[in-house]
């Protein structure tokens, strides 16, 4: 039998169907790899061997009696640490929730466990999903699988390494402000973050509510999509969800679509071999007759201190709850209530969660949150409405997903602003609630390269067989 980690979810379902393989022995392999692999790459806080092993017994159960499998039945996935599954550990990567366990199921995993999937366990990522690197976690540093001295990308470091080192068939993350598509890029994984309320927040643990959306990782576009529609949808227990239809289109015609390529994506300072790659996928696009056009976004240069401020500001209150009384480990040390507060915070919490607690406390403090909150506010309302223009004329637009390959360890950790600049393409997307998708595009240094498709509000359907195509553009780079 060949190896059984190198098969996409599609190919998957059909060996299980086809009974060419178990899910238990499908299970078996992902976990041998992890025994094997991991080590090196430190993809997992906690691997699930005998949940897992339960899971894809079921599934065995179910298929020997010729039931209805649903596509996810069996598959093998690794679950972002910042989303709830009931009876195991969430920790958000931060010591101050180590000891907390999840007392209930988050709807997307609810929706997953419906559909048959197989939860190999919690995976890695910058505390409470702050950062681009994963280098923030408190418990480990995860490693790039193309090259062990480099970061797998952030926060959802842990997912997009698991599924690129073949630990996992597929992946859950959460991106705030491009926590899914720039791992994904770094790691030559597809990366797709939907339209905000698309996907259920609820058992999310929450960093800033008006940008944070749940995606999936996967090997192909296809397995994305798969896991995508299993877990979207609306649900009454997050009031920002919403049940949509995708837009209505005729049978997809390549020779009919419309990309728009914005002139202020392509900057100074960006490495000019990913410029280079990227400037060959529209080429390519081109040539099988898509109408390519340059598009304007003109307030692309606000996107990034206007994310941070919001995010901040959404930061400082959605953290508020960590004091060490209400939620989250409680400091021994101190003489009075606010003693506790301040001890439990300063233990518990890591530098870049201050910080932005910090920053967001400041923005939103009196004298300040006019100056600060309110016009980011307003500013955010004028990217959307470049998006808005840009779309009159064109169905999706095409960007590069990060202006350079994967980075070193510790190469700007000492310094936060090379650091957030690392979401420069992608945050003005989390700003307008956008869907959009990273798909890998060749290769500078052997480091992988990311396309980003930014797509209509609801209309996943267009960006994923655009991105079907994309894929097609060069060979495989997965699984190395």
């Amino acid at each position: 039998m060949s190896d059984l980690t190198t098969l996409t979810i599609v190919k998957a379902h059909e060996g299980l169907i086809k009974k060419e393989f178990s899910a238990l022995e499908l299970t078996k392999a992902y976990l041998d790899r992890i025994r094997e692999e991991d080590e090196k790459i430190h993809a997992f806080l906690v691997v699930l061997e005998e949940l897992a092993f339960s899971q894809a017994k079921e599934i065995d159960d179910l298929i020997s009696l010729k039931k209805e499998t649903p596509l996810l039945a069996g598959i093998p996935l690794a679950i972002k640490d910042n989303i709830l599954i009931d009876g195991i550990k969430c920790t958000a990567a931060s010591k101050i929730l180590e000891d907390y366990t999840a007392t209930y199921d988050a709807t997307c995993i609810k929706k997953l466990k419906n559909a048959g999937a197989v939860f190999l366990g919690k995976v890695n990522l910058d505390e409470f999903a702050m950062g681009s690197s994963c280098e923030n976690s408190a418990f480990v540093q995860t490693r790039n699988p193309h090259d062990l001295n480099r970061v797998p990308g952030g926060s959802s470091g842990g997912s997009a390494a698991s599924v690129s080192a073949r630990l996992s068939a597929g992946a859950l993350g959460s991106d705030t402000g491009g926590s899914i598509r720039l791992p994904a890029s770094f790691c030559g994984v597809v990366g797709m973050k939907p339209t905000y309320g698309r996907v259920s927040r609820y058992g999310l643990i929450a960093m800033a509510s008006s940008l944070d959306q749940i995606g999936p990782f996967a090997k192909t576009v296809e397995d994305a999509e798969i896991i995508f529609k299993t877990i979207c949808g609306e649900d009454s227990l997050d009031s920002t969800s919403i049940e949509r239809e995708d837009i209505k289109r005729e049978k997809f015609d390549i020779k009919k679509l419309r990309i728009g390529v914005p002139k202020e994506y392509f900057i100074e300072g960006m490495n000019l071999e990913v410029e280079k790659n990227i400037r060959q996928a529209i080429k390519k696009y081109e040539e099988l007759g898509v109408k390519i056009e340059e598009v304007s976004l003109p307030h692309t240069e606000y996107a990034m201190p206007v994310y941070y401020i919001i995010c901040a500001s959404e930061v400082s209150s959605n953290m508020a709850r960590y004091d060490g009384i209400r939620y989250g480990k409680r400091s021994s040390k101190g003489e009075n209530l606010l003693d506790t507060y301040l001890n439990s915070k300063s233990e518990g919490l890591g530098d870049e969660v201050r910080r932005r607690v910090m920053l967001g406390t400041y923005v939103l403090s009196s004298g300040y949150y006019d100056a600060y909150y309110v016009r980011a506010q307003k500013i955010r309302s004028l990217i959307k409405q470049d998006f808005d223009k840009a779309f009159k004329k064109v169905d999706i637009i095409l960007t590069p997903t990060s202006p350079c390959t994967a980075f070193s360890l510790g190469e700007k950790t000492k310094d936060p602003l090379t650091m957030y600049l690392s979401d420069v393409f992608v945050g003005a997307v989390n700003l307008a609630g956008l869907p959009a998708i990273s798909i890998p595009c060749g290769k500078v240094d052997n480091l992988p390269v990311g396309l980003q498709l930014i797509g209509k509000p609801f209309d996943e359907k267009t960006i994923f067989e655009a991105g079907k195509i994309a894929e097609n553009f060069q060979a495989p780079i997965m699984g190395e």
